[in-house]
C-alpha cells in the first residue's frame, strides 16, 4: 500500500511566513508608572501651600463647625467632652433679641461702606488717571490709610471724634454747631465707625479701580470724543461698562472684609452704646470671649453665620461670572 505524502503548496508557506512576521509581538506586562522628577519638583512646591490651607484655614472651618454644633463650657473646651446639641445654637441665637438689632446694623454698615467707598474711589481713580503734575505723589499719599495698622486708624479716630477733645466737634464749634456725641450716643455711634472704616477702604478700591482704568485704551476715548460725547457721556458710556470685571471683584472683595470688621467697632465703640453699633463680629467676639461665662457655642454659630454670607456672595460673582464669559 502506497503512501504518499503531500507536500504544501508554496503560496500557503509564504503566506504563513508573511502572517508570522507581521503579528504583533506578545503583550507585556506594563510596569506601574513613576513620577518623574518634575512632578516631584511640582508636589514639593505645592506641598507648604496645601498644608498652610489645611492648618490655617480648613481646620479652623472644622473647629468652628464643631463648637456651634456642641454644647461648649470652659471645662469641656479643656477636656473635649462637649455634648452634641446638633442646631440648638443656632435656634438660641436666633432666638437672642440681640439678633435682629445686630443683623441690621451689619447689613447698614456693609451696605453703606460698600457704597461710599466704591463711589470715592471711583472718582478719586478716574481724578488720578488724567496724569497731571503730581498726580502720582498725590495717589501715593491716598494709600497711608490703608498702610496704617487698624489699631492705629481706629485710636485717631476715636481721639478726632471725642466728644470733649476732638478735633471734629471743635471744627463744628468754629461754624456755631454744637457738640456731637459721636461715639457715647446710640444715634451716631453706628454713624462713626462707618465713617472710619469708609476712610479705610478708599484706597483700596482706588488702588484697584485705577489699574482697571489704565487697561482702558485711549483710542475708544478719542472715538467717542469724536462722536460728540461730552465728559459725563464718555465716563457712562466707555469707562464705567468696561470696568465692571473690575468693578465686580472690587466690590465681592470689599464685601467679605466689611462683613469681618472687628477692629475698628470694637475699638472705637466696643458694640456699644446699648448695643447701637453692635454687628455680627463684635456680637460673636461678645459672646465668645466677652462674658465670664463665656458662650462658644453660640459664639461659633454667629461666625458661621457670616461665613455662610460670604460664600453666598462668592458663589453669586462666579455665576455672573461665568455667565458673562459665556455671553
Amino acid at each position: 500500500m502506497n503512501h504518499t505524502t503531500q507536500l504544501p503548496d508554496r503560496a500557503s508557506v509564504h503566506a504563513r511566513k508573511g502572517a508570522a512576521a507581521t503579528a504583533p509581538p506578545p503583550a507585556r506586562a506594563r510596569s506601574p508608572r513613576r513620577p518623574t522628577s518634575t512632578q516631584w519638583a511640582a508636589w514639593g512646591f505645592l506641598a507648604p501651600v496645601a498644608l498652610y490651607l489645611i492648618l490655617f484655614y480648613a481646620y479652623p472651618l472644622y473647629r468652628n463647625l464643631d463648637l456651634s454644633l456642641r454644647h461648649y463650657t470652659v471645662r469641656s473646651f479643656v477636656q473635649g467632652d462637649a455634648p452634641f446639641t446638633g442646631l440648638q445654637n443656632y435656634r438660641t441665637v436666633l432666638d437672642d433679641p440681640t439678633f435682629a438689632p445686630a443683623l441690621l446694623h451689619t447689613v447698614v454698615f456693609t451696605a453703606v461702606c460698600l457704597f461710599f467707598q466704591y463711589a470715592i474711589g471711583l472718582a478719586l481713580a478716574v481724578f488720578f488717571n488724567q496724569h497731571f503734575r503730581l498726580s502720582a505723589t498725590l495717589r501715593a499719599l491716598f494709600l497711608v490709610p490703608w498702610l496704617l495698622p487698624l489699631i492705629v486708624s481706629a485710636s485717631t479716630w476715636s481721639w478726632m471724634l471725642n466728644s470733649d477733645s476732638g478735633i471734629v466737634n471743635a471744627a463744628l464749634n468754629l461754624v456755631g454747631i454744637g457738640p456731637v456725641n459721636w461715639l457715647t450716643s446710640p444715634s451716631w455711634s453706628l454713624t462713626s465707625v462707618i465713617i472710619a472704616n469708609i476712610w479705610i477702604g478708599v484706597p483700596f478700591n482706588l488702588v484697584v479701580l485705577h489699574s482697571g482704568l489704565q487697561s482702558i485704551p485711549n483710542s475708544l476715548y478719542e472715538a467717542a470724543a469724536l462722536d460728540g460725547a461730552n465728559a459725563w457721556q464718555r465716563f457712562w458710556r466707555v469707562t464705567f461698562p468696561l470696568l465692571r470685571p473690575v468693578s465686580a471683584i472690587t466690590l465681592l472683595l470689599g464685601l467679605i472684609y466689611t462683613l469681618k470688621v472687628f477692629d475698628i467697632i470694637w475699638i472705637m465703640t466696643k458694640g456699644g452704646p446699648a448695643e447701637s453699633s453692635t454687628t455680627f463680629a463684635t456680637w460673636s467676639y461678645q459672646l465668645g470671649f466677652g462674658n465670664l461665662l463665656p458662650a462658644f457655642g453660640p459664639g461659633a454659630a454667629v461666625g458661621n453665620l457670616l461665613v455662610v454670607a460670604a460664600l453666598v456672595f462668592g458663589l453669586i460673582y462666579m455665576k455672573v461670572q461665568r455667565k458673562q464669559a459665556l455671553s
